[in-house]
């Protein structure tokens, strides 16, 4: 029986803030669809959360750079589920290289994943959301993509700019019944920003998905 809270479609879920949100939301009440690549973390945290909180819980693998695959996964929670209530696009990635040194792979790769990866997002779940006539989009972008980064990060802030002008586009757009919110974490422990030492900013993943959470909610 699907819950009364609604259903919670998160990216990224298999570490991080991703898993993280998922427990959190469960713990409100949600029913989830968790997606990433690596579905054996995604498994535990499944087995995880059902047992704690008792809430539904769909997992699938999916590459968001595939948009197929992202239309495919999404439609998918959808069916199973009945419908979706709120779509959390935080899949990332954000080990960059100084652009110009021999690295510019790992440059494209943060691009497509960040960039195209939260486009292709953003289809499937507004196309379900327009059929539904109501919806809630949330993109986690990052206060690096509030301006210009030097060094390693250049292309990952730039590629969070371009989430957060694409999350100020498609709420300048009032699509009826549907609701867009925008999320800019600063530094936060996680897989992610395991090369980052010594920073007294760090703030600890449940602390600061506590805090994102409670944003959302209002």
């Amino acid at each position: 029986m699907r819950s009364q809270s609604g259903v919670v479609v998160i990216t990224g879920a298999s570490s991080g803030m991703g898993a993280e949100m998922a427990r959190q939301f469960a713990a409100l009440g949600y029913d989830l669809g968790l997606c990433a690549r690596r579905t054996d973390r995604l498994a535990e945290l499944a087995d995880e959360i059902r047992s704690t909180t008792g809430q539904l819980v769909q997992t699938a693998s999916v590459d968001v750079t595939d948009p197929e695959a992202v239309n495919a996964v999404f439609h998918g929670f959808a069916d199973q589920f009945g419908s979706i209530d709120r779509v959390v696009v935080n899949a990332g990635i954000s080990q960059g290289r100084e652009i110009g040194t021999g690295n510019a792979h790992a440059n494209y790769t943060i691009v497509q994943t960040n960039v195209l990866g939260a486009v292709a997002q953003c289809e499937a779940a507004l196309e379900i959301f327009r059929k539904q006539g109501r919806g809630h989009l949330v993109l986690i972008s990052s206060m690096a993509g509030l301006r210009g980064v030097p060094g390693f990060r250049t292309v990952y802030a730039a590629s969070k700019a371009a989430v957060t002008s694409l999350g100020e586009g498609l709420l300048s757009e009032r699509i009826p019944g549907v609701d867009v919110t925008i999320i800019y974490p600063g530094l936060v422990r996680s897989e992610m920003t395991t090369h980052i030492v010594g920073n007294k900013m760090m703030v600890e993943a449940p602390d600061a998905v506590r805090s994102i959470v409670t944003a959302v909610e209002k």
